[in-house]
């Protein structure tokens, strides 16, 4: 809960909170994708989603402990904080599968259409009206996706098809996570996805070509993925708690400037110029969209800063 005396802080502390924390959170995912990338060429992505699961789910119990919750579910919300699982499982199942054969920049440019999916999927699952400005951010958006996937270009379809999927169940994890807003708390939600995520991928692991022991380097690092993973959720928790998520969209784009960072100096792989252009459109796109929310809680939080006290 809040201290009591959080209440007498202005609005842009908490903001300027926020970003810091926000920020944190996207190093953490970004790194833990640069692991993940590293440890699919020596091990079957099943393999490290367990482990990174399973100490995901260990963290989720001892959050409920300390907390002090029940693990049971609200009726109403019960199927819809199940769907929330599932959408989450396969976005870590797809993403780190497409992760074997794919770059890690385009890759990651690829799951950030997921903003651009929201917008395109809105006016039917959540009733929302989209302007001009958003279709055209969206058709924008893919024209960057066909020029990173262009028909001759190196990426693999298999690949590219499963990061489209995982993009898509981001959004629709999103989407649900709007759903359940002020009704589901922060523990259920973060508790039940890393069950189900772990259910999920135990029950993917025959899919796996070959399953052995890891060596205690790749273990260690594979616990890692998992730390940085419950590190991770658990700091967007924290940042969303201070302000809407929206306000928070456009610092998004950190994770994606870092995956080309390290797809570049980690793992040698330079994006083409025809690629980084598609990045760049997929950044500008999402950005278009994010930008004026960000602009309208800056000016808040300047607003309260100069207020008098």
């Amino acid at each position: 809960m809040t201290p009591p005396l959080a209440i007498d802080r202005p609005v842009h502390v908490f903001w300027l909170q926020a970003c810091g924390i926000f920020l944190c959170a996207m190093l953490a995912l970004a790194t833990l994708d640069m692991l993940a990338k590293d440890l699919v060429t020596r091990h079957p992505a099943p393999a490290i989603n367990l482990v990174r699961y399973g100490v995901v789910l260990l963290m989720a119990v001892v959050l409920m402990r300390v907390r002090r919750t029940a693990w049971h579910m609200p009726v109403k919300r019960r199927r819809t904080l199940l769907w929330r699982g599932v959408m989450l499982g396969t976005v870590g199942l797809a993403f780190m599968q497409a992760l074997h054969t794919m770059p890690l920049a385009e890759a990651t440019a690829i799951y950030f259409l997921s903003p651009l999916i929201i917008v395109a999927l809105s006016p039917w699952l959540l009733g929302e009206q989209v302007h001009q400005r958003q279709v055209a951010a969206v058709v924008a958006g893919f024209a960057g996706m066909l020029l990173i996937v262009r028909p001759g270009g190196a990426l693999p379809l298999a690949g590219t098809v499963l990061m489209l999927i995982a993009a898509g169940a981001y959004a629709m994890l999103q989407i649900i996570t709007r759903r359940l807003a002020g009704k589901v708390s922060m523990e259920l939600q973060f508790s039940w996805t890393a069950l189900i995520c772990t259910a999920m991928t135990i029950l993917s692991l025959p899919s796996a070509d070959h399953l052995s022991w890891p060596g205690v380097n790749d273990l260690a690092l594979m616990v890692l993925v998992g730390l940085l993973s419950g590190l991770g959720q658990y700091l967007l928790i924290k940042a969303f708690q201070k302000v809407s998520a929206s306000s928070l969209a456009p610092f998004n784009y950190f994770h994606l400037l870092l995956a080309v960072v390290f797809s570049v100096l980690v793992f040698g792989q330079r994006p083409d110029a025809i690629a980084l252009l598609g990045i760049a459109v997929i950044a500008c796109a999402g950005l278009a969209l994010t930008l004026p929310i960000f602009r309208n809680q800056l000016a808040a939080a300047l607003a309260s800063r100069q207020a008098p006290r």
